[in-house]
């Protein structure tokens, strides 16, 4: 059952953010996506999730063309997404914040507050669930938007540059993290970051994106390997090592 785009493109206006774009994340893979700014990769996201529809190719799901369901649709169909920004609600407490997306999803209020206490136990930040969501540290403002997103045991996890201004060790956490969400969970995760190190660190298959076409993929020595890769990264005229 991957979720996939299948040769998507994403055009604004005279403008192609996404061209002929495909790839695909399993349950319990986890998959890097990486490119220079402006490469595609948010717009990626958005048509995952259903927050842009694709000008042409589609998103499919388990084979199913969805690249016209809305992103609640998405969120129930069991694709989750985190931002750049945690989003959070900042006038709820950390509980709260993943029990109102328990109700969202459908959830009975008891039901969603018993699963938010069990993911933050989960991830070992209980500590946190009285905690207001406004004034959070940086770093646990990142795991409870991830905590949020994994309510409901959504199949696919889109963690948008979760590492962004975390230290070595903060990110080093988060990586560990995500393998657990993959392997403990058998969730897919498809991670969005400009830490490539992290990235090679964790995912068993990387997409590189530049000027929204896939310039290269395939595993950590097929990427560090690659002269597309260096060239998006450091300029056209690299020399070869």
């Amino acid at each position: 059952m991957p979720l996939a785009l299948d040769q998507a493109g994403v055009a604004f206006g005279g403008f192609r953010a996404l061209s002929d774009v495909t790839l695909a994340v399993e349950p319990g893979q986890v998959i890097g996506l990486i490119g220079p700014n402006g490469a595609g990769k948010t717009t990626c996201v958005n048509t995952l999730t259903g927050f842009q529809r694709p000008t042409s190719g589609r998103v499919t799901l388990g084979g199913r063309d969805v690249s016209r369901l809305s992103a609640h649709a998405f969120r129930r169909a069991g694709v989750a997404r985190t931002f750049q920004a945690g989003r959070l609600f900042t006038g709820l407490d950390v509980l709260d914040n993943l029990a109102c997306t328990g109700v969202g999803l459908g959830q009975r209020r008891a039901a969603a507050e018993h699963e938010a206490e069990d993911l933050l136990r989960w991830m070992g930040i209980a500590d946190l669930q009285s905690r207001p969501a406004a004034g959070l540290p940086y770093t646990d403002e990142r795991r409870v938007a991830i905590a949020r997103a994994l309510m409901g045991r959504p199949a696919f996890l889109l963690l948008d540059e979760p590492a962004a201004g975390m230290s070595e060790k903060e990110a080093a956490d988060l990586a560990a993290l995500i393998r657990r969400i993959a392997v403990e969970r058998g969730t897919g995760c498809l991670l969005i970051e400009h830490n490539v190190g992290l990235v090679l660190s964790v995912c068993s298959h990387v997409v590189v994106l530049d000027g929204g076409r896939v310039i290269e993929q395939g595993n950590r020595a097929a990427i560090l390997g690659s002269r597309a890769v260096r060239e998006a990264y450091l300029g056209a005229n690299v020399e070869e090592a």
